[in-house]
């Protein structure tokens, strides 16, 4: 193993530390999946660990995360699994990530010997890690055996690793949850991002919208009908992502039919392009939830300001290049962004996992509310569990309430796991 040392950086959610500690070992792994796609893994140790803790994110690179320098200080090795689809959420299916983690945590088991793994989920890394938890916790035949626009995918014929125990740090309840309470249901026509339904817009001073950082007021009235548009507009997405994959199926049902070859060239290119083109679906306009500007939603134990987590004007982060979920292809919009169509629900998730659990609330977030963090311990089965506030923003900044909830994380798991033999 080569010792790297991590420089230490002023990006948010990356490592603020000037080092790694001394004598840190960074080891990257390559890894297949059990469909035979790639990953890595990338494995701090100082040597003699007995329990190690794991990081993921279904895009985020992991692998300057902050909890890292503490989590080895305290005796931990830190892993971070990269996916398939590190860096890029257009073509996610959770289901496929399983079987990346899944080849991760067989590797920290059966190569590194570890006794114990710890699963530390942060933001977006909290529902894709539970739901692994939540499939390796179920005995075979049980698992999923397909994702979620139908595609053949067994997981009872995977090694799923358990973890022993669970952290929790601003996790969402999930990315499909997420945007059922984001996308903006004022959009009245997919094809034109300008298209508006002033009763339904969120930013419309006549439905109590004022300009930041006013804070807006919305009514009781208007969140009913603007919740139920926002379902809506989800399942009017779902019906089209279906439509898209069920017109691919069936141009690839002819091609597995007796004669296909026969048939004239043109005929065959006609078929064979229709089952290979590429579909994307472009969702504008996904920074809409009412409980960015109006802080009494969501209130309790809440220390936030109006803004959104990309920004203080979400009413134009709204319509401006990026944000989340943008582009999908059909398979993706299902299996991460519909939140009625995706099995990667935190809370659902939470419901079969008996671990040991560790959830902390960063109070001043703007897209992980309190009464979410307490809901997930409401959700969870586990005697052992345990819930803590920080007053800090999603990314766990200012530094100092960073290093606070650090300590919390450490503090919990050394009082149940066992820390390296040697220092």
């Amino acid at each position: 193993m080569t010792q790297q040392k991590q420089v230490s950086t002023t990006a948010v959610g990356l490592i603020d530390f000037e080092a790694l500690p001394a004598g840190t070992d960074t080891t990257l792994i390559s890894l297949a999946a059990a469909d035979g796609a790639g990953s890595r893994g990338v494995l701090y140790a100082r040597g003699g660990e007995r329990t190690v803790v794991v990081v993921s994110h279904p895009r985020g690179d992991m692998s300057r995360h902050y909890a890292a320098p503490a989590a080895l200080e305290a005796g931990y090795a830190f892993y971070v699994h990269q996916p398939r689809s590190l860096n890029n959420d257009v073509d996610i299916e959770h289901e496929r990530l399983l079987l990346d983690l899944a080849a991760g945590l067989s590797h920290l088991k059966n190569e590194q010997g570890y006794e114990k793994i710890v699963l530390l989920g942060n933001s977006g890394g909290g529902s894709l890690l539970t739901f692994y938890q939540q499939q390796a916790s179920t005995p075979p035949p049980g698992r999923l055996t397909d994702t979620a626009s139908g595609d053949p995918l067994d997981l009872n014929a995977v090694e799923m690793p358990k973890a022993d125990g669970v952290v929790l740090i601003a996790a969402h309840p999930g990315q499909g949850s997420f945007m059922l309470t984001a996308i903006d249901p004022s959009m009245i026509d997919e094809a034109d991002p300008l298209a508006v339904d002033p009763e339904l817009d969120m930013y419309n001073p006549a439905n109590g919208f004022r300009e930041p950082p006013e804070p807006s007021k919305y009514s009781v009235e208007f969140l009913e009908r603007y919740r139920a548009a926002q379902r809506a507009r989800v399942a009017r997405l779902d019906a089209r992502a279906r439509a898209l994959i069920d017109e691919q199926r069936r141009y690839k049902q002819k091609m597995q039919e007796p004669g296909f070859a026969d048939l004239p060239l043109e005929e065959r290119t006609y078929i064979t392009r229709r089952v290979l083109v590429g579909q994307y679906m472009v969702v504008h306009r996904t920074e809409a939830d009412p409980a960015y500007l109006d802080v009494s939603l969501h209130s309790w134990k809440s220390t936030r300001k109006p803004a959104s987590i990309l920004g203080p004007r979400p009413d134009q982060i709204n319509y401006a290049p990026g944000g989340f979920g943008r582009l999908a292809t059909p398979r993706a919009w299902l299996s991460t962004w519909s939140g009625l169509s995706t099995r990667a629900e935190l809370i659902e998730s939470l419901k079969s996992i008996h671990e040991p659990l560790l959830l902390i609330n960063l109070t001043s977030d703007n897209i992980v509310f309190p009464d979410d963090s307490q809901a997930q311990l409401d959700a969870s089965p586990a005697e052992d569990k345990t819930i803590r506030f920080v007053e800090a923003e999603h990314f766990a900044t200012p530094l100092p309430k960073r290093e606070e909830a650090l300590r919390l994380v450490a503090g919990w798991l050394a009082a149940r796991f066992p820390a390296a033999r040697t220092l």
